[in-house]
Formats: C-alpha cells, structure tokens, sequence
C-alpha cells in the first residue's frame, strides 16, 4: 500500500512537472504580452492562486478518492487471494479425500476378496468333514447291517440246526415206535424234507 501511495505521489509529481514545462513556454510569452493589453494567460496572482488550487485538488482527490480507491482494490485483491487460497486448499482437500477414498476402496475390495477366499476354504473345509462323516457313517451302516445280517443268519442256521434235529428225532421217534415198511420209510422222510423246505 505504501508503494502505491509513493507511486501515485510520484505521478502527481511527475504530472505536475510535465504542466510546467508545458505552461512556462505560455507563461514567458504571457509575461511579454502582459504590458500590452493582457493576454491569454496572465502572470498575476490567479496562475499561482490556480496552480495551488490545482494542487489542492490534487491532494483532495489522492484523500478522498484515491486512497480509499487504492483501499478498496487492495482489500478486493486480498479477498480474491483469500478465495483463491481457500479454493486451492479445498481442491487439495478434495485430492487428498478422493485418494483416501480410493484407497479405502482398494482396501474394502481386498478384504472382500480375502473373505469370499475364506468362506470358499471354509465351506471347502466344511464338504469334505461333511463327506468324511457321510463316509465313516455309511461305513458304519454297512457294518451294522452286515453284522445284523450275520447275526440273523446264525440265528437262522441254529433254528434250522435245532428244527432239524427236532424233525430227526421225531423221525426216529416214529420209526421206532412202528415197524415201518420200506415205503413208509420213504414217506415220512419226504414228509419231514417238505416241513424243512417250508
């Protein structure tokens, strides 16, 4: 602010210079004029009388006008650095919270890639302890059924033993009890053979 204050003061300056040296030409030959009959500019006390007026104005307008112009202008280009700052700080914001997102999202993706690998291992792990059993199960019910089947053969074969020699002694029984003839004989064992098959 104070350069533009001793730039607008040099301005001043340098605008005033520049009307001197223009005006002293005027002036010379206003100043040879002046014993005739007055000319277009007069070396009397209104020239200096303008000249301070001018400068007075000068100085009022720098006061008033420039100044708070210059005030203004400085305050508006504050406060569009301002802004500009905020805005260059909110878009490094927004960088950082978009690669902060981004890496988040990276990072949810692997570790929903690393859960789907271990519910896969999981229920991997879980078909084949389900196989496993199904096999051991089966396994045991074939070996149950075999063992129930062994165990009912046995004991159809010791029926069988006990009906057998049951039929036999009866057989015998009968064939001693009578004096059976040759056919008799015959019969009575092919009786005893149809109750077996039965």
């Amino acid at each position: 602010m104070r350069q533009r204050d001793r730039e607008w003061v040099g301005t001043i300056a340098r605008v005033v210079v520049v009307v001197l040296v223009l005006l002293a030409p005027a002036v010379a030959w206003a100043a040879s004029e002046a014993g005739r009959e007055g000319g277009l500019i007069s070396l009397d006390k209104s020239l200096i009388v303008q000249g301070i007026n001018f400068l007075i104005l000068l100085f009022i307008l720098q006061r008033l006008l420039y100044k708070p112009f210059l005030a203004k202008m400085e305050e508006r280009t504050q406060a569009i650095q301002r802004s500009l700052d905020q805005a260059q700080a909110a878009r490094a914001e927004a960088a950082r919270q978009q690669e902060e997102n981004e890496t988040r999202l990276r990072a949810a993706h692997a570790e929903a890639a690393a859960i789907r690998a271990q519910a896969l291992k999981e229920a991997a792990e879980e078909q084949r302890r389900l196989v496993d059993a199904a096999r051991v199960e089966s396994q045991r019910l074939v070996e149950t059924a075999k063992a129930q089947m062994d165990a009912d053969v046995r004991r159809a074969r010791d029926e069988l033993r006990r009906e057998v020699a049951e039929l036999a002694t009866a057989v015998a029984e009968k064939l001693v009890r009578r004096s059976l003839r040759d056919e008799d004989h015959r019969r009575i064992v092919a009786d005893a053979i149809a109750k077996v098959g039965n």
